[in-house]
């Protein structure tokens, strides 16, 4: 079985809200009580991805294996309580699923995506990740993306510690 990669269309949309609920689930949903975690996962239904999808100021890229979506990375404008010091995008998601670990999605979508941003102009990138969580953090800090500040993730009415990261493209090459 091989993975393939494409820009995301409308007709992702529901895949998108189930690969996404399904992540953030299997990854964090044992911290949060039920309301808080249904709280922030109902808004963000098929319909609500494809708002996203048909936003121009957006880009995303999924990753499929056999026309099942696996994977996905979505970049845009910075959202993030940031005073971006040149141009600036922010990586606003980077999921893949649980039995797809460790096969180099992540590396592809990455890859992917400081191309995209540099073609949008951008000399630097921020995202923010949980603060346990080490996975992602040493990923990221792989590619060169180091700490800012902290920033509270909500999750319902649950405040996750986060940190947001920033990735100088320029020092990166």
């Amino acid at each position: 079985m091989s993975i393939t990669y494409r820009d995301a269309v409308p007709d992702d949309a529901e895949a998108l809200a189930s690969v996404f609920a399904r992540c953030f689930t299997d990854t964090f949903g044992h911290l949060y009580k039920a309301e808080d975690l249904a709280a922030f996962l109902d808004p963000l239904d098929a319909e609500a991805w494809e708002r996203e999808l048909r936003d121009p100021a957006l880009a995303m890229r999924v990753a499929e294996e056999d026309g099942r979506l696996v994977a996905f990375g979505k970049v845009g404008a910075v959202a993030l309580p940031v005073t971006p010091e040149r141009p600036a995008a922010e990586l606003r998601q980077l999921y893949v699923l649980k039995p797809w670990h460790g096969q180099g999605i992540a590396e592809e979508l990455m890859d992917w995506a400081l191309e995209r941003v540099r073609a949008m102009g951008a000399e630097e990138v921020y995202l923010s990740v949980y603060v346990d969580n080490h996975r992602a953090r040493r990923f990221y800090e792989r590619y060169g993306f180091r700490f800012v500040q902290p920033y509270d993730f909500m999750v319902g009415n649950h405040a996750d510690e986060d940190h947001i990261l920033r990735l100088d493209l320029k020092e990166r090459g």
